[in-house]
């Protein structure tokens, strides 16, 4: 049943992970618990590593980074597919203008900020965490790195949903994790990175919009994921900001805010925002999951892709 999916999150499919791959009121105080913070935050199975290709002179790296969207799982396969995600997606197109681009992919699903920093899901040769791996290869290939993407904060609260309503209390707990580690890891790529790359951030789709197709309770559910997803956003782009990322814009590209009523195919009138998770992920398909389909995965890589050729940060 679709309530079950509110058990689930981008944990789906996590496991040890290898080296690069190349190639209501509540809701309120949780909101003001994170307004609090925000001004601190201004002041699986085990795969072998696989190398990074020997470099020449002329390679450059886009290095990818973040959870299981930037990994690429995909619930029919259980399990990441390359080629499917966003970052993979992306790859393709800056590699049309710089042919010895090649894509280092440390994508891990099951992420969190906490995991990201200190380790615990995934495994990377030679470091303790996703992003020791990241600073470690960003200090090594000073000057070679063109793009640095990072998708990460969704799992610190997606596990605050479930079938009976939102606990706020987790929420405000996720949030203020996020609140802390975010900041932290942006500034940690950035001075490890450079000057030289274009780093972008990402802000989240809301998938328990689909909760509206369970009838009143789900609409009052889905009605509630909203100033969540808008706040947890809110808190991303703002540590993404201070620290010289640009923000692509997930969640303006899947109308999260857009109740709108329209006609979509098999659903018949729902808000906009409904039709395009519907749309965009597997959450109103009989695997009722909340990843990215490949359509949604493109239109990530699109997001992203218009904000790393933004002019200015």
């Amino acid at each position: 049943m679709l309530s079950d999916v509110l058990n689930r999150s981008w944990r789906t499919g996590g496991r040890t992970r290898r080296g690069p791959r190349t190639g209501p009121g509540g809701l309120a105080a949780a909101a003001a618990v994170t307004a609090a913070l925000l001004p601190a935050a201004v002041c699986a199975t085990p795969a072998s590593a696989a190398p990074v290709p020997p470099a020449h002179a002329r390679t450059h790296y886009y290095l990818s980074l973040g959870d299981s969207l930037a990994a690429g799982y995909q619930p029919d396969a259980r399990t990441d597919v390359p080629g499917v995600s966003y970052t993979d997606q992306l790859y393709q197109r800056l590699k049309k203008s710089d042919p010895d681009l090649v894509h280092v992919q440390l994508g891990c699903s099951g992420e969190t900020t906490t995991t990201m920093i200190d380790g615990g899901i995934c495994s990377y040769s030679g470091a303790r965490s996703q992003l020791d791996a990241a600073t470690a290869f960003l200090r090594r290939h000073r000057g070679q790195v063109t793009t640095v993407t990072l998708d990460i904060g969704a799992n610190d609260v997606d596990g605050c949903f479930s079938a009976s309503g939102i606990d706020t209390g987790c929420v405000a707990e996720g949030l203020a994790t996020v609140t802390k580690d975010v900041p932290r890891i942006a500034a940690e790529l950035r001075a490890a990175g450079g000057g030289g790359p274009r780093y972008a951030g990402m802000t989240y789709y809301d998938p328990f919009l689909a909760t509206w197709l369970l009838g009143a309770s789900g609409h009052t559910l889905a009605d509630l994921s909203v100033p969540l997803a808008d706040t947890l956003n809110v808190v991303l782009s703002t540590a993404f900001r201070i620290n010289g990322f640009r923000v692509a814009d997930a969640s303006a590209a899947f109308e999260t805010n857009d109740f709108a009523p329209v006609d979509a195919p098999g659903l018949g009138s729902v808000p906009e925002n409904v039709a395009r998770i519907c749309a965009l992920t597997w959450m109103c398909t009989p695997y009722e999951d909340i990843h990215a389909t490949r359509q949604g995965h493109a239109l990530l890589a699109d997001v992203f892709q218009r904000a790393l050729e933004a002019r200015g940060r």
